[in-house]
């Protein structure tokens, strides 16, 4: 059963080139959300190892999000969108009822992020454990 957990990583407030830049720099399998164009939440990635060149960047430990992998099977069936064809990529909207983002690899290996305030209720409409 899929479960939603704390995520622990560095938010990203900075030129949008110099967040391309940092994350050009990084492990192919580190998870980066991206909701605009310069602003990024980067998984599992301390604030000591990033490094932007903007002078006026905000780099911050970020632990207000949850989040849990599953399928696109798994959550299709609580949007109230359709998510887009297109792979990788990032989509915003209502999850069952709860605002949220769906970072989609493939159909098969989907992060599920929401804000942690929300955490529970959204488990438990998903019935995904907390």
């Amino acid at each position: 059963m899929p479960a939603l957990d704390r995520l622990a990583g560095t938010r990203v407030v900075a030129d949008p080139a110099a967040i391309d830049a940092f994350i050009a720099g990084l492990d192919a399998s580190t998870v980066v959300i991206r909701p605009a164009p310069d602003d990024a939440f980067v998984l599992g990635v301390g604030v000591d190892a990033v490094r932007v060149e903007d002078p006026h960047a905000i780099v911050e430990d970020e632990r207000g999000f949850v989040g849990g992998w599953g399928t696109l099977g798994e959550v299709r069936r609580h949007l109230e969108w359709a998510p887009p064809t297109e792979r990788p990529a990032l989509a915003q909207g209502s999850v069952a009822g709860v605002p949220a983002k769906l970072w989609i690899i493939d159909d098969e290996r989907v992060l599920l992020v929401t804000a942690a305030a929300y955490a529970d209720v959204l488990a438990e409409r998903l019935r995904w454990s907390r």
